[in-house]
């Protein structure tokens, strides 16, 4: 199997630690670091999400620019008390002529939409080979339309709710969190009897549980459920991690 991702990626920096007082100069909470968790995000931790589901071959086109996201967590409670995010956006030196898109069984687009990526990109590439897979934070357009598959979280999906679903309903995907999924019209449920800690990077772990299931067997049902099985245990975790 051999999938090629294609979007924005960025460094997750964890400091972790513990908050024991406030501030004398302001109410907010002093953090005494212990520990820094550092690994791939966004477009990078699809990849790092396919290769522990034992891909045999993932290749991943991304921006050159460093984007850093550091999130300061209070140990105990896994609270986020702060996150910054450097470098938040990039050049867009994609260049679609360069790809061999034939070398690959499928390609997914993570579009955190930080500029790596237009949307004359966006639609070349679902042009480019038959099977598509993406996950954007654009607003959806037509210029989509020519995806397998397009996955979008619920509040995303609130902002496209002008267009007509009945375009979209055997292409998109609606992650819900602790309630699932939707897919043309049908809702995937998840287990709920579980201690959510985390959902960074859960949106990664499902996008590449769907493309790796739905190689598999073609059958979307069965990878919605498989996405979302995978999804669950990432998010009983602490930070962004793979499966």
């Amino acid at each position: 199997m051999k999938i090629l991702v294609i979007g924005d990626s960025c460094t997750d920096v964890f400091i972790y630690g513990y908050t024991r007082r406030l501030c004398p100069e302001g109410p907010v909470p002093i953090l005494e670091p212990s520990r820094t968790v550092t690994n791939q995000g966004m477009a990078g931790n699809v990849v790092a999400n396919l290769q522990s589901l034992r891909v045999d071959k993932v290749q991943l086109i991304t921006n050159k620019e460093q984007i850093t996201k550091t999130r300061y967590v209070e140990e105990k409670s896994n609270a986020l008390l702060l996150r910054i995010d450097s470098n938040d956006k990039v050049s867009n030196t994609f260049d679609v002529k360069r790809i061999p898109f034939s070398d690959y069984d499928a390609v997914i687009v993570s579009d955190y939409d930080k500029g790596f990526l237009t949307y004359d990109d966006v639609e070349l590439i679902s042009k480019s080979h038959s099977l598509t897979f993406i996950d954007t934070k654009k607003p959806i357009t037509k210029q989509m339309m020519g995806y397998t598959f397009i996955k979008i979280n619920e509040v995303e999906w609130e902002e496209c709710k002008g267009e007509d679903y009945n375009d979209w309903k055997d292409k998109l995907i609606v992650t819900m969190s602790e309630r699932g999924a939707m897919y043309d019209g049908k809702t995937y449920p998840v287990n709920r009897d579980i201690e959510v800690r985390d959902l960074s990077g859960a949106g990664d772990t499902f996008m590449a549980s769907l493309v790796v299931k739905y190689i598999e067997t073609k059958n979307i049902e069965e990878s919605i459920i498989y996405a979302n099985h995978n999804a669950t245990i990432v998010v009983q975790k602490k930070g962004v991690v793979t499966i």
